[in-house]
């Protein structure tokens, strides 16, 4: 059976929670993921324990891992949520590129029916004019990969809101399109390679129509994706197809500002 993976900012704590909280459950409840990754997830363990991995993971059966940077004083991380046991997890810091914020990029090995899988989320700087600043996560992102799941296993999955278009030089990195500091890199973007309106100008996942995301003015744009490094000769990591979800309000609210993207994966 192939692989379905998801990936949504959750927005943390903003806006009507428990109405996005269903939301989001609701989402979830439809595409049936196997892996889901997301961005923005508060946990608090001291004074009232708060964890929306675990209220979001809530009776589906999902494993679910958390990680944040230790030097952020914000309880805000990545989650990974598993149909199957993780046998491992790592969180390592994000490169600062000397901005103030402290991101991180989380790793867990899956023992799946399809073997040991390698999946990473990460949540990449923010504001438009940082590309620079993403050039140099990104970069970092695929040498912590290469060093995490080196070749001969399941193609390692990436996951995540990386703030930064197709386009984009530090998205081009990641699909083999250009190098950077002497280094080049493959990793197959799912929805651009098998999405359902990638040549229309379709595929947003920050954008207007959501009212969450409308009142920053910025420009629609796909800036969340599920890659696969280096798919093999045998199908295993191959994008079979891909959609935005998370994209319609439930109860008439949006889950969070972000629309997410699912990708069913050959094994």
């Amino acid at each position: 059976m192939p692989l379905r993976v998801a990936t949504l900012n959750i927005w943390n704590r903003m806006g009507p929670w428990e109405q996005r909280l269903a939301g989001i459950r609701a989402g979830i409840r439809a595409i049936d993921p196997d892996v889901i990754g997301l961005q923005e997830v508060v946990r608090v363990d001291a004074g009232e324990p708060f964890d929306q991995a675990a209220l979001i993971a809530d009776g589906f059966g999902y494993h679910a891992a958390f990680g944040k940077n230790d030097a952020s004083d914000y309880p805000m991380g990545n989650a990974i949520l598993s149909r199957w046991p993780i046998a491992r997890t790592l969180v390592s810091p994000l490169p600062r590129a000397g901005t103030d914020e402290h991101r991180s990029l989380l790793f867990v090995e899956l023992d799946s029916p399809h073997g040991m899988i390698h999946v990473f989320c990460t949540h990449l700087n923010w504001k438009l004019d940082e590309g620079h600043v993403r050039e140099v996560q990104v970069r970092y992102v695929a040498d912590t990969i290469a060093s995490l799941a080196p070749p001969g296993g399941f193609p390692p999955i990436l996951v995540g809101d990386l703030n930064a278009e197709p386009d984009a030089d530090e998205i081009r990195f990641l699909r083999g399109l250009t190098s950077l500091r002497g280094k080049s890199v493959y990793f197959a973007d799912a929805y651009g390679i098998a999405g359902d309106q990638p040549r229309q100008g379709g595929g947003a996942t920050f954008t207007r129509r959501n009212p969450f995301a409308a009142p920053l003015r910025e420009p629609d744009r796909r800036i969340d994706y599920v890659f696969v490094r280096n798919p093999d000769e045998g199908g295993r990591g191959e994008p079979l197809d891909a959609r935005v979800c998370f994209d319609a309000p439930h109860e008439g609210v949006y889950p969070s500002d972000h629309f997410g993207v699912v990708a069913t994966i050959g094994t």
